[in-house]
């Protein structure tokens, strides 16, 4: 059985496709074991260490992930790959325990930068006007 899921953070999206396997956890052609920084890598592989160790054992998920940087890409595929696994298990329970430890993990997070608007250097901030 296959599945195809996605995540997205920003202006990062992640495709996530989880199939019976042996472990693998592949991110854009690479293991996942190369990805750096490690703060991102261990961000990823969070929904692996709230389920059990077995289920990692037995499916293979492979990640394509374009946009943002490196953190937008580590939530995004967080996402991906917690979304993938509940699809693929079917499991309630798993679910439950994703949702309790933190929403995101199922929910896209819709926030986006405000873009930059005119009389000011940044989206709020507005040049400083003198009177002398």
């Amino acid at each position: 059985m296959v599945t195809n899921t996605s995540g997205k953070k920003k202006t990062a999206i992640a495709r996530a496709t989880v199939s019976d396997g042996s472990g693998k956890v592949r991110i854009n052609s690479q293991p996942v074991e190369l990805v750096e920084p490690e703060q991102a890598r261990l961000k990823m592989l969070e929904p692996f260490r709230i389920a059990e160790e077995d289920l990692r054992d037995s499916v293979d998920v492979d990640i394509t992930v374009s946009g943002g940087g490196f953190a937008g890409q580590a939530d995004a595929t967080r996402t991906a790959i917690a979304r993938g696994l509940v699809q693929h298990s079917n499991d309630a329970e798993l679910r439950d325990a994703f949702m309790a430890f933190d929403r995101s993990l199922l929910v896209n997070d819709v926030r986006q930068s405000e873009p930059k608007k005119w009389g000011g250097p940044g989206a709020r901030a507005r040049y400083q006007k003198s009177y002398r």
